[in-house]
Order: C-alpha cells, then sequence, then structure tokens
C-alpha cells in the first residue's frame, strides 16, 4: 500500500467518524427550534384586524372599533399584564369586550385588578362570564365581578346598555355563561326586554359560547361576539378548526365572521391556552387580540 493510499484510508475514515457527529448537531438544533416554534405558537400573541359589514347598523357608529379579548384562563402577557395593556392601547379602540374564561383558578383574581385597570384606562371596558369562572363557584364569580366593577370595568350579567355615538344609537347586551344560576334571564327573555324597551334599535351581544350562535340568532341578536372555541387548537388551511374544547372534530365557528340568517356572529381565538382536550397545545393558531372594526353592510 502506498503513503497515499494509507492517507486517503485515514481521511474517510475521520470523515465517517464526524458523519454522527454533525447529524446529532443537526438533529439537537431541529429539536430546539421545534421547541422554541411551539411555545411561540402557544404564546406568541398576535394582533387581528378585522372588518365586519354589519347591515342595519347604525350610521353612527360606521368604523366603530372594538378591542376582543376572550379566554386569557389566568394568563399574564408581561408584569401586570403589561404588554397586553399596551398592545390595546396601541389600535385606540373605541371600546373594549371580555367575553369570558378570564381566570381558571379563584387563586387567579389576583391578576385581574392591574388587567382591568389598564384596559378601563384606555376605553369602556365591558365583561361576561365564562365557563371556567363558574366552575369555581358562585362565590368566586361575585368576588371577580365585583373586582371588575372596583376598577372601572362594566359587568354584564344578563343586562343590557345604549351605546351612543355621532347621534345614533345601539344595544349592548351580555349574557352571563349557561353554566351560571339555573333561574338567570335567557338570551331570548333579554331580546324580548330589549324590544320592549328599545324596539328597533341593533344589537350587540356578548357571550362567552361560540357553539351557541344559533340560539342568538334565533332569537333576533344583530351582531355577536364570543369566544370559548379556541380556534379550533389546531388550524388547517382551507379547513380551520380541528378540534373543539367538547373533543369533536372539525367544530363550527372557531374563528372570524359567520354569518346565520340575518345575524353575524365574530369569534376569537382565545389569549390563553385551553385546558381541554390537549393542555396548553395550538398549531397555526397563536393567541389573539383581535380588534374588530364594525361597518355599515
Amino acid at each position: 500500500m502506498t503513503t497515499t493510499e494509507r492517507g486517503d484510508g485515514r481521511r474517510r475514515r475521520r470523515r465517517g467518524q464526524r458523519r454522527p457527529l454533525v447529524w446529532l448537531v443537526v438533529v439537537l438544533a431541529l429539536a430546539v427550534g421545534g421547541w422554541f416554534w411551539f411555545r411561540w405558537q402557544c404564546w406568541g400573541l398576535q394582533i387581528t384586524r378585522t372588518e365586519a359589514n354589519l347591515a342595519g347598523l347604525p350610521a353612527g357608529f360606521d368604523g366603530f372599533t372594538i378591542a376582543h379579548l376572550s379566554d386569557l384562563h389566568g394568563h399574564a402577557y408581561g408584569e401586570d399584564s403589561r404588554e397586553l395593556v399596551e398592545r390595546v392601547r396601541g389600535e385606540k379602540p373605541d371600546l373594549i369586550v371580555i367575553t369570558g374564561d378570564l381566570i381558571d383558578q379563584k387563586s387567579q383574581i389576583d391578576m385581574v385588578p392591574p388587567l382591568a385597570r389598564g384596559l378601563a384606562a384606555i376605553a369602556p371596558t365591558y365583561y361576561v362570564t365564562g365557563n371556567h369562572e363558574w366552575a369555581q363557584g358562585s362565590a368566586t364569580v361575585k368576588e371577580l365581578k365585583a373586582r371588575l366593577v372596583e376598577c372601572g370595568v362594566t359587568v354584564l350579567s344578563n343586562q343590557c346598555e345604549i351605546l351612543e355615538r355621532n347621534g345614533d344609537r345601539l344595544v349592548l347586551a351580555g349574557v352571563d355563561d349557561p353554566n351560571g344560576y339555573a333561574d338567570q334571564t335567557t338570551p331570548e327573555e333579554l331580546y324580548a326586554w330589549i324590544q320592549g324597551k328599545a324596539p328597533g334599535l341593533f344589537t350587540l351581544l356578548l357571550a362567552h359560547r361560540n357553539e351557541c350562535f344559533g340560539q342568538y340568532a334565533n332569537a333576533g341578536y344583530d351582531f355577536v361576539m364570543s369566544g370559548h372555541g379556541h380556534g379550533g387548537i389546531v388550524r388547517l388551511p382551507f379547513v380551520g378548526g380541528l378540534i373543539g374544547t367538547d373533543r369533536r372534530f372539525f367544530p363550527p365557528w372557531t374563528a372570524g365572521l359567520y354569518t346565520v340568517g340575518d345575524s353575524t356572529l365574530f369569534v376569537s381565538r382565545g389569549l390563553g391556552n385551553n385546558t381541554t382536550p390537549f393542555p396548553g397545545f395550538r398549531i397555526f393558531n397563536r393567541p389573539e387580540l383581535a380588534v374588530v372594526t364594525l361597518k355599515q353592510g
């Protein structure tokens, strides 16, 4: 064997010995990158901006902007929720709405006041309960509502208010989650009451449960804003949400705008992670601060 052949053999062996190390580095880099991508999917806050073209919207509310928060599940974006508050402030909304599941546990009530005060300082802020608040018991819901009111947030518990803008009016209504009191006012009863007091006014309903849209549409509400669906947890291109919070595949009404009859629904994908069926799991479905601008249809 010549010197050249011996040298070529040693070089081939060294190259062969390096290949497992190279592959190990590649695999580790992909694993680390995948982990950070997954965390970004779960907690990388995204602002979405949507125009809702609504038949019957009063001209005075054309261009009215609503910042829609839902399903925080006790998560704070930054210390005292400062990151979330500043993101909302940057959008300059006319109204801020929170459609339930603000907390998962009673201990999380302490994260609410800084967020509530921060939001109420930006624009009038309204809140309705979700199923997770009621799962902690009526005493916790009562305390949460009281803390929100103390911080300047209006709580709508099967109630409504009249909003005025540029000489026009509309009704802003809010219903407690069905997990609430068994004898609570139903959405249908609330709508009938509204029609008795302010007949013909455009109605905007805040309600946690997206899957109840058919009920709200049949009752007569013009525009509904909800959460609860978490965007379908996993979102597929051209398909939408894959898994419902009720563990059904391909659930309806998981994110964005939908229409049933004369009623329109906007569903937020939510700001916190789901708790079922896959805790802390979101794919192609980042947490959403939704900004909805109302337009005359």
